[in-house]
């Protein structure tokens, strides 16, 4: 009996499928070696997330509209610090507003996306309107006793989304809360604020608290 021989275009193309799987294996092997490195440089460099402060607020209009609602209009200057001396951070998407007593007043301001540099500042300046907004009956009591009391403890508060970049690597997305608890004055205790036509700005300089 004659001993069949396997043919040569079988051979050919089982040389190519494992010529194409080596090189796959390799391929892979350095991807994943080289975002291992990477990962370790961002360990060692130890990220560490922005530094918020509010500078001051220009309060336009704070009134109690009817009962139970409330209409206001601020300005404020909020900045942002980078403290890391070698990574960058990215601003993607950042919604400002201002609550009392845990309760939103003001529609959500978006902020620019922005790129931040090593030990860089940033400083946004957004105005807040909050229109006829309703408040909870206890709020709304709450309220006119801290207006009577002539000090209203207000919340600036910013959401939002940051990346953290460290040579060519950007990290994945990741949530930020940045909470500015201060106060407004009115009446006789109103020793904070100076006139600006019919506003009132309070020059500030408070530090926020920040979680990523």
């Amino acid at each position: 009996m004659t001993e069949k021989k396997e043919a040569p275009a079988i051979i050919k193309n089982d040389f190519h499928r494992k010529l194409y799987l080596h090189g796959a294996y390799i391929f892979g092997a350095l991807v994943v070696a080289i975002l291992f490195i990477v990962f370790l440089i961002y360990l060692v460099l130890k990220p560490t997330k922005p530094q918020f402060t509010l500078q001051d607020i220009t309060l336009n209009a704070f009134n109690v509209t009817s009962a139970t609602t409330l209409t206001s209009n601020f300005q404020v200057t909020l900045s942002s610090r980078n403290p890391n001396a070698r990574v960058g951070i990215y601003y993607d998407k950042i919604d400002i507003y201002a609550s009392y007593r845990r309760q939103q007043i003001t529609l959500p301001t978006m902020l620019p996306a922005s790129y931040q540099g090593h030990k860089d500042v940033t400083i946004w300046s957004p105005y807040l309107f909050g229109n006829d907004v309703p408040m909870a009956p206890d709020l709304a009591v709450s309220l006119n006793e801290d207006e009577t009391a002539g000090t209203v403890p207000i919340n600036i508060k910013a959401i939002g989304r940051v990346r953290f970049k460290v040579g060519t690597y950007i990290s994945p997305r990741y949530m930020m809360n940045v909470n500015c608890p201060t106060y407004i004055t009115f009446g006789s205790n109103n020793n904070g604020g100076y006139a600006i036509n019919p506003a009132v700005k309070y020059a500030l300089d408070v530090g926020c608290t920040v979680e990523v």
